[in-house]
């Protein structure tokens, strides 16, 4: 759970944004859209390959 502490005197809006970001950093959002859809291991596997192959082809052009 995330706890914000208001301060005497603050203003909700800015305490309200320190919470969307604390929030944000939890990355709870994210996994949550992961998890909406369902990707076969073999289709994982196809495209971290895929992605190795592409982060060689650059290492080889930048030489």
């Amino acid at each position: 759970m995330i706890i914000v502490p208001v301060k005497k005197g603050e203003n909700i809006e800015r305490a309200l944004k320190r919470f969307k970001r604390k929030f944000e950093r939890t990355g709870v959002v994210k996994e949550i859209r992961r998890r909406q859809q369902f990707d076969k291991p073999s289709v994982l596997k196809r495209k971290q390959k895929q992605h190795a192959i592409y982060i060689e082809q650059l290492k080889r052009n930048e030489e």
